[in-house]
C-alpha cells in the first residue's frame, strides 16, 4: 500500500528547497502518493502569488490554505499563527496523509507541526538542529523538532544537536541540504537570457541583497541596521544591486518600505523583485559578485557556486559557515569593509575552491530512501525521550 506523503509549504523560498524532494517522491509512484498543501505567502499578492510556481513546476496543490497577515507586528503574526493552526488542521483532517514533511523554522511550519500533533499525524522535519540566534525562528525550529517523529539534518553537528534534544538516534539522519540538489548538475541561464528576464543589465559587479528582519530585535533596531546597509551601498558608486524581498516576517514591511524608497531614486543602479523563481534566482546567484544581507541562502547555496557572502548581524548567528562567508556587525563602515573584501580578486579566487559543509550528495534521494524503509504505523507516532546520560 502506497504511503500518502504530504509536503506543507508556506513561501517561495521553502518551495524552492522542497522542489527536488517533491520530484523524487513523485517519481517513486509505486511507493508514495504525493500531496501538497500550500499556505502562507504563496497566496500573497505582495509576495508574487507564488502558488503559481508550484503549478508551473507541474504539481497539483492538494489543499490551498490562504492566510491573512494583517500586520507585520508581533500581534499580527500571532493572529496569523492561530488561524494557520485551525486552517491547516482542517486541511489535514480532509487529506489524511500518512506522514507530513516540514522544513525549517517559519511560523507557518510551526503552526503545521502543532496541527499535526492534534490530528495525530506523524511529522518528518528537515533542517532541524541548526542555530539562528538572532531570530525567533530559532526557537520555532527547536519546537518543531520536539513535535516531529523523524529528522533529516543538513550536517553531522546538527544531527548530534537533535539527539541532544532527546530524539531517538535511530530516527535522525544526516542528509545534507536539500537546496543543493537544485544546483548540482543543473544547467543555469546565460547572462543575456537572465538580463532579459530581469529587464535589467547586470554590471561588472552586481550584488544580490536580501535582508530579513532579525526578529529577535525591535523595530527601531531593525530599521537602523537596514539603513546602515543602504548607506554602505551608496558608497559603492559603480556597483549594481538587486534586492529580493523577504517573506512575511515581523517588521518585514518596514524593510520593504525602506528598500522601495531607496530604489525609487536609483533606478539605473538598483531593482527589487518580490519573487525571482528558482531558475532565475540560481542563475542570478551564479553571476552575482557577492550575496549581501542575512539570508540563509548566502550560507547554504552561495558557497556551492563559489560566490562570496557578506552575512550581516546576528540573524544567522550560530549557523555553520563556509570560508566564503564574511560575518560582520550591522554598522555602515564594517559592512562597507566586508563588501570590499568580498569583491577583492584574491578572496573571490579563494571562494571558487571552497568546500560547502552542507553538501552530502543528493539529499532528496537520501530522504526518500529512508522513508521507503520506514514503517509508519500506530507505534511510529509514539515518542520516547532519549536520555543521553543513560548511554554515557
Amino acid at each position: 500500500m502506497r504511503k500518502k506523503i504530504c509536503i506543507i509549504t508556506g513561501s517561495r523560498a521553502e518551495w524552492g528547497l522542497f522542489y527536488p524532494l517533491a520530484k523524487e517522491i513523485r517519481r517513486q509512484k509505486s511507493d508514495f502518493a504525493l500531496q501538497i498543501i500550500a499556505t502562507g505567502a504563496h497566496f500573497s499578492q505582495r509576495h508574487g502569488l507564488t502558488y503559481k510556481e508550484i503549478c508551473r513546476d507541474g504539481f497539483k496543490i492538494t489543499k490551498a490554505v490562504p492566510l491573512t497577515v494583517s500586520q507585520d507586528t508581533e500581534q499580527g503574526i500571532l493572529r496569523a499563527f492561530g488561524g494557520a493552526v485551525i486552517s491547516l488542521g482542517k486541511a489535514l483532517r480532509s487529506a489524511r496523509p500518512d506522514l507530513v514533511i516540514l522544513l525549517g523554522d517559519r511560523f507557518e511550519t510551526f503552526a503545521a507541526a502543532v496541527a499535526c500533533l492534534f490530528e495525530k499525524i506523524p511529522v518528518a522535519h528537515i533542517h532541524g538542529g541548526e542555530l539562528t540566534e538572532g531570530s525567533l525562528d530559532d526557537m520555532m525550529r527547536h519546537s518543531v523538532t520536539k513535535l516531529a517523529h523523524i529528522h533529516f539534518t543538513s550536517h553531522e553537528e546538527h544531527k548530534k544537536r537533535v539527539i541532544q534534544m532527546g530524539e531517538d538516534p535511530s530516527r535522525v539522519f544526516c542528509v545534507g541540504a536539500l537546496a543543493l540538489d537544485n544546483i548540482n548538475g543543473r544547467k543555469l541561464l546565460s547572462k543575456k537570457t537572465l538580463e532579459d528576464k530581469l529587464r535589467f543589465k547586470l554590471g561588472k559587479d552586481t550584488l544580490m541583497v536580501t535582508f530579513n528582519p532579525p526578529t529577535a530585535s525591535g523595530k527601531l533596531k531593525i530599521e537602523r541596521q537596514f539603513k546602515n546597509l543602504l548607506d554602505a551601498l551608496d558608497e559603492l558608486k559603480s556597483i549594481k544591486v538587486i534586492f529580493t524581498k523577504s517573506s512575511p516576517d515581523i517588521h518585514s514591511k518596514t524593510i520593504a518600505r525602506l528598500s522601495d524608497r531607496y530604489i525609487s531614486s536609483r533606478s539605473k543602479k538598483c531593482i527589487v523583485r518580490s519573487s525571482l523563481g528558482r531558475e532565475v534566482y540560481l542563475s542570478l546567484l551564479k553571476y552575482t559578485a557577492a550575496v549581501v544581507g542575512n539570508s540563509s541562502s548566502g550560507l547554504i547555496e552561495a558557497p556551492s557556486l563559489g560566490v562570496p557572502t557578506v552575512n550581516i548581524g546576528d540573524r544567522q548567528k550560530g549557523r555553520l559557515c563556509a570560508r566564503s562567508v564574511i560575518n560582520c556587525e550591522p554598522e555602515k563602515l564594517l559592512i562597507l569593509k566586508s563588501i570590499r573584501k568580498a569583491l577583492g580578486k584574491n578572496f573571490r579566487e579563494e571562494c571558487k575552491k571552497v568546500k560547502n559543509p552542507y553538501d552530502k550528495g543528493s539529499a532528496s534521494r537520501s530522504i526518500v530512501s529512508v522513508l521507503k524503509r520506514t514503517r509508519i504505523d500506530s507505534d511510529f507516532i509514539k515518542k520516547r525521550f532519549h536520555d543521553l546520560w543513560r548511554y554515557e
